[in-house]
């Protein structure tokens, strides 16, 4: 009989998730964390793939506000994911964990280009996936990445780690006082209400696709852990009525 399949789990990490304390760049302290957290997740079963984004080093559209030429700034968006991923592999690497690196875009010197089949047979092997420069395309989100990642190899959850906040509220919790989680939460509702989770075409993505969200913040210690093996952090977003955890006051 073959054995069961192990749960295959998409992280999006933003560059903010990268940051620790720092207003630019990467802390060494919080890539061990995030590392630890990836190491747990891989010994407990869970196949993970990670996609990367670069916002501490390179954000393409401020810099594209600034004057940039858009496509230009989104190229150079992408690199910084990839040195993003680079710095991420080697803390996984250090945990003991096997990982391949798969660019969007060509840097055959520093990582594999991402091709689909290939990126499905290294999780099927036990090894942690990371996918940088986005889908390698200009004028497209490092969400839309991840959703299409997701579903291009089988993912059954997308977790979407933000910094600051424990999921998707009806306002800004920050602002608003009367501001009240969602628990759960429906892709329709999620596009109606324009909440932030992830651009429009990215929900759209996991809509068609049946790809579940989760919405969770990225700062406890073991965020990551209590995400993947736990399913306690956060909102949930997906073919589900919309439920909140207690009503706004």
């Amino acid at each position: 009989m073959a054995a069961a399949r192990k749960e295959r789990v998409l992280l999006k990490l933003s560059g903010a998730a990268l940051l620790g304390q720092r207003p630019f760049g990467l802390d060494p302290p919080t890539l061990r964390n995030i590392a630890r957290q990836l190491q747990r997740c891989h010994e407990a079963g869970f196949e993970m793939a990670v996609v990367v984004g670069g916002g501490n080093l390179f954000r393409g559209a401020t810099a594209a506000e600034a004057g940039f030429n858009r496509a230009t700034a989104d190229y150079a968006g992408m690199l910084a994911t990839v040195i993003n991923a680079l710095a991420l592999q080697d803390a996984i690497e250090a945990e003991g964990v096997q990982v391949r690196t798969m660019s969007a875009l060509s840097l055959a010197q520093v990582a594999e280009p991402y091709i689909r089949r290939r990126a499905i047979r290294h999780l099927e092997k036990g090894r942690l996936v990371l996918f940088a420069a986005g889908t390698g395309n200009p004028y497209v989100t490092t969400d839309t990445a991840a959703a299409l990642r997701g579903v291009e190899v089988g993912a059954q959850r997308l977790l979407m780690a933000k910094t600051g906040v424990d999921g998707v509220y009806t306002a800004d919790p920050a602002i608003d006082p009367t501001a009240a989680r969602y628990d759960t939460l429906s892709y329709r509702d999620a596009i109606t209400k324009r909440v932030q989770i992830m651009d429009t075409a990215a929900l759209s993505l996991c809509e068609e696709n049946h790809l579940p969200i989760v919405v969770f913040d990225i700062a406890p210690p073991d965020a990551i852990v209590r995400a993947v093996i736990d399913g306690s952090a956060g909102t949930l977003v997906g073919t589900i009525p919309t439920k909140l955890t207690r009503e706004a006051s």
